[in-house]
């Protein structure tokens, strides 16, 4: 989907620009029959602290609700449905970075691609050792396509036919109720885990 009016001048289509992911989404779990719509826990004031000493020299922390690919849970990959069973269930520790122009899902880098996600990790790193308050935020310059169309295809229920939504509410109830099993499997072992090493204690 091009603007012609902007081919000679070199323009960007209106829609080649970040996704508004919230509006998106709230609009989506809508559309699904979810109700209220989806809201996200933000500070008024943000913490923040900015490095006492060089970068090189710190421990950092990174938290991501992204999950490592499991070979053996299903399509994973770019554009794949929603997988409850890719989900992950315990802690982890995995490296990750700061979030591009990209899919949800992908912000640290094209996936297979080393080299835009050395790039993206690095402008990540430099990021936390030079801003100077909190909501600081750089664009990233990589693109993760030449056509942009992929950007009106997420979440995009204007996009989809009513017999689209109501498969996809069908889906996604399917993948609660899995995600639902899993979460209780890994507390039980975890439980039991526990036990065995207060067992262990007490003996």
């Amino acid at each position: 989907m091009t603007d012609t009016r902007a081919v000679p001048f070199g323009f960007a289509p209106p829609f080649d620009a970040p996704i508004p992911y919230l509006q998106r989404i709230r609009d989506y779990y809508q559309a699904l029959g979810y109700g209220s719509p989806y809201e996200w826990a933000h500070y008024v004031e943000v913490p923040f602290q900015s490095l006492r000493k060089p970068l090189a020299e710190c421990t950092v922390a990174l938290i991501t609700t992204a999950a490592p690919y499991q070979p053996d849970k299903g399509d994973q990959g770019p554009g794949a449905p929603y997988n409850a069973a890719a989900k992950f269930y315990r802690v982890y520790s995995m490296a990750s970075a700061a979030e591009p122009d990209f899919p949800l899902g992908n912000a640290a880098g094209r996936p297979n691609d080393r080299e835009s996600q050395d790039y993206t990790l690095k402008l990540a790193l430099a990021l936390l050792q030079s801003a100077p308050a909190a909501r600081t935020t750089v664009q990233s310059p990589l693109r993760w396509s030449d056509d942009p169309d992929w950007k009106l295809d997420y979440c995009n229920v204007e996009r989809l036919t009513p017999e689209e939504i109501a498969q996809r509410r069908a889906e996604f109830d399917r993948g609660k109720a899995q995600a639902k099993q899993l979460r209780e499997e890994a507390a039980a072992a975890g439980c039991g885990a526990s036990g065995a090493i207060a067992q262990a204690a007490d003996s």
